[in-house]
């Protein structure tokens, strides 16, 4: 059965009385402070990622939504996001200037919402990293000479892999493939902030991003065939202001990041958000 908007906000809309006219795109929003992605926090997790400079520049932040979500709606709901008031103070960001989590404190006037698929159900996905002698039996990663592809050092076939159009393997992941969700949070993980030490094996890097998907990606079970679907859509979002991009951040970097999994039946919305830079170190 459908929630109202009265029964899910039974006394007032984000300030708002029941029965005022919605703004653009007639989504209202409410943050869930309650909600925590233990993919980002356990002990070890935590230790990989400040391996990777990725520490204290990584969060993901829960938020529900009061209406139906079809995903060619996504253009109005990212900007009924933005401006939402329950978004504002509580959506986190990290400081250009300061380096310190932040909210954003300009008015949005446009933004940027661009699909990502999102359909894998198992890491067997990344077994043509064995087959293609990327990484060894053993789970190591084949070593290469050092090269540079601005700003990242590429020390490995694995980046190569992930960064090299003109490698040899590049070739092993489709241009579609390159584009699933599951695909880009690995690579994100692989190439770290911007003191990263790489990993030597495999094995981090898929069980890490692995946990943040299963964290972030919901799935139900068919009624009828009883197979696995994924529900959630997924958008990788910026936002502008009068002066240009204001998020995730006014530098942009391939490592800079925000994006939006939306669940439209539990109607929650998590925002997965990386900021290029030098992690925590202690």
């Amino acid at each position: 059965m459908e929630t109202t908007t009265a029964a899910f906000f039974p006394v007032a809309i984000n300030g708002m009385a029941a029965g005022e006219p919605r703004d653009k795109g007639g989504y209202y929003f409410r943050f869930l402070p309650q909600r925590t992605f233990s993919s980002l926090s356990s002990r070890e997790i935590t230790s990989r990622l400040r391996q990777w400079s990725m520490l204290g520049r990584i969060q993901a932040q829960a938020f529900n939504f009061d209406r139906t979500f079809q995903p060619y709606q996504k253009d109005d709901f990212v900007m009924a996001f933005f401006k939402d008031p329950n978004v504002i103070p509580n959506l986190q960001l990290l400081s250009d200037s300061s380096g310190q989590w932040t909210t954003l404190g300009t008015e949005v006037k446009k933004i940027e919402a661009i699909n990502v698929p999102c359909t894998q159900l198992s890491m067997s996905f990344f077994q043509r990293l064995y087959d293609e002698n990327i990484v060894r039996e053993s789970g190591h990663i084949v070593k290469c000479l050092d090269a540079f592809c601005d700003p990242f050092l590429i020390s490995d076939e694995l980046r190569k892999v992930l960064l090299m159009e003109d490698s040899e393997k590049y070739e092993v992941f489709s241009p579609v493939e390159r584009e699933e969700f599951l695909f880009c949070l690995f690579k994100h993980l692989c190439l770290g902030g911007s003191l990263c030490q790489y990993e030597d094996v495999l094995k981090p890097y898929l069980d890490t991003a692995k946990l943040i998907y299963k964290d972030l990606v919901s799935v139900r079970k068919h009624p009828r065939t009883k197979e696995i679907q994924i529900t959630s859509s997924v958008f990788k979002v910026k936002a502008y202001d009068s002066v240009g991009v204001c998020y995730p951040s006014p530098k942009e970097h391939e490592q800079t990041f925000s994006y939006f999994v939306v669940d439209p039946i539990k109607r929650h919305v998590n925002v997965l958000y990386h900021c290029y830079g030098v992690g925590e170190m202690a």
